[in-house]
């Protein structure tokens, strides 16, 4: 399947799984219902490390296109 936006692709997963846990949320078993608050804390800790992971990265690309900058100007 090809999406041409990788976060059409991600937000299909995350509605997906989203839907799934709110069926779970029905579920008959108590330690299925439990799990799922458990799953849904989990994801959103993940998504939080994600958007961390980006800003640090782009940081990363900042400094260090300055850095190529510099040494250019050097040169």
């Amino acid at each position: 399947m090809y999406f041409p936006d990788k976060s059409e692709y991600q937000d299909i997963r995350e509605k997906s799984l989203m839907q799934w846990l709110d069926e779970m949320e029905q579920h008959e078993d108590i330690a299925v219902r439990g799990g799922v608050k458990l799953a849904r804390e989990y994801v959103q800790s993940l998504q939080k490390e994600i958007e961390n992971l980006k800003s640090e990265n782009e940081l990363k690309k900042e400094y260090m296109k300055k850095l190529m900058a510099d040494k250019r100007a050097r040169e």
